[in-house]
C-alpha cells in the first residue's frame, strides 16, 4: 500500500535548554541513558522510512516536549531524512539556539523550520543574527513568539527587523479568558495577519478532521492516535497492517486550541491558507488575503 501520510512526532525528548515558564513543554534535564533511549527511537523512525516503497509520500514533523535540535542526533537525522526519496517535507518547532552548520547537510527543499522567540531565554540581537544567518543559508522558516502582553513589544521588534518576506506568527495567549482588549487584537494583527485565526478555540466534537486518516501522531516506540491531544491508540507504527486505522473519523474532543491540531481540519480551510508551508507555519502566498470565515 502506497502512503500518502503525514507523522506527527513525539519521542523521549523531554528536556529543553530553556525555562520559559507559559511553556507548555517539560522542562528538566536528562540523563544520558535517557537521552539514548531518544536517540534509538528516533534512529528507528528513520530506518522505517528509508525502507519504505520509494512511491511513498511522508512528511514528518518534529513537536517535541522541548529542544531537540540542541542534539546532534535530531540534527543528523533530519539530514538523512530529507535525502530520501520517500520524503516530501521534513520539519521541526526549535527555539534555535543550536549551531547552523548541520543544514548545509540537508536537501533545503524538503527542509521547514518552526522557530519561537522566547525573550526571557535570548538576547532579541542573538536571536535575529540565527534567524538571518539561516536566511541567508536559504532554509525556509517561520519564526514567532507567545502573544503575552509583555511581549508586544518584543514581537513588534522582531517583525521590523526581520525581511518581510519571513512570516513572524503570534501564538495566542488562551490560558485566561478575554485576556486581550480590542487594542491588544489590533497590534498582534499588526505583526502577524493570521493573528485573528490562531486568537480562537474552534468548536471540533463530530466535525471532520484529517488526522487519523492522513494524518497521525506517532510516540518513540511507534504507537499511533490521530493528532496529540486524543489518547485513542490506533496500532503501531512498526506493525505490519497499520494501515488498515487510516479512514476519516469525526473529532471526539469538544474543542481544539491548538494550531498543530485545528490546521488539519478541512472546514477551516487552512490547507489553502498555509499551502506547502502547513507543517511549519508558513503562508502560501504570505499576502493572501485571510478567509472572511475569521474576521
Amino acid at each position: 500500500m502506497v502512503l500518502d501520510l503525514t507523522l506527527l512526532y513525539r519521542g523521549p525528548l523531554l528536556s529543553c535548554n530553556y525555562g520559559c515558564d507559559y511553556c507548555p513543554f517539560a522542562k528538566r534535564s536528562q540523563t544520558a541513558a535517557e537521552l539514548a533511549i531518544d536517540q534509538q527511537a528516533l534512529q528507528r523512525l528513520v530506518n522505517w522510512i528509508q525502507e519504505r516503497p520509494v512511491s511513498d509520500h511522508l512528511s514528518i514533523f518534529f513537536t517535541p516536549w522541548g529542544e531537540a535540535l540542541i542534539h546532534p542526533w535530531y540534527q543528523r537525522a533530519i539530514a538523512q531524512l530529507s535525502h530520501c526519496p520517500q520524503i516530501v517535507k521534513v520539519a521541526i518547532q526549535t527555539n534555535l539556539s543550536c549551531r547552523l552548520e548541520w543544514v548545509e547537510t540537508c536537501n533545503k527543499a524538503k527542509l521547514g523550520l518552526w522557530i519561537t522567540y522566547h525573550p526571557s531565554e535570548v538576547l532579541r540581537h542573538q536571536f535575529l543574527q540565527q534567524c538571518l544567518d539561516l536566511h541567508q543559508r536559504h532554509v525556509r522558516f517561520s519564526v514567532g513568539i507567545v502573544g503575552l502582553k509583555a511581549h508586544q513589544a518584543e514581537a513588534q521588534a522582531l517583525r521590523q527587523a526581520l525581511p518581510d518576506p519571513i512570516y513572524v506568527w503570534v501564538n495566542a495567549y488562551k490560558r485566561q479568558a478575554n485576556y486581550y482588549t480590542p487594542a491588544d487584537i489590533a497590534d498582534f494583527t499588526a505583526i502577524d495577519p493570521l493573528f485573528g485565526i490562531n486568537n480562537q478555540v474552534y468548536p471540533s466534537f463530530g466535525r471532520p478532521c484529517r488526522t487519523g486518516q492522513s494524518v497521525l501522531s506517532v510516540d518513540g516506540d511507534g504507537n499511533l492516535r490521530r493528532c496529540h491531544f486524543i489518547p485513542e491508540h490506533l496500532g503501531n507504527l512498526y506493525q505490519s497492517g497499520f494501515e488498515q486505522t487510516l479512514q476519516p473519523r469525526p473529532c471526539t474532543n469538544a474543542t481544539c486550541r491548538c494550531h498543530i491540531g485545528y490546521v488539519h481540519m478541512p472546514e477551516l480551510g487552512l490547507d489553502q491558507v498555509y499551502g506547502a508551508g502547513l507543517l511549519e507555519r508558513i503562508p502560501e502566498p504570505p499576502t493572501r488575503d485571510i478567509p472572511t470565515l475569521f474576521g
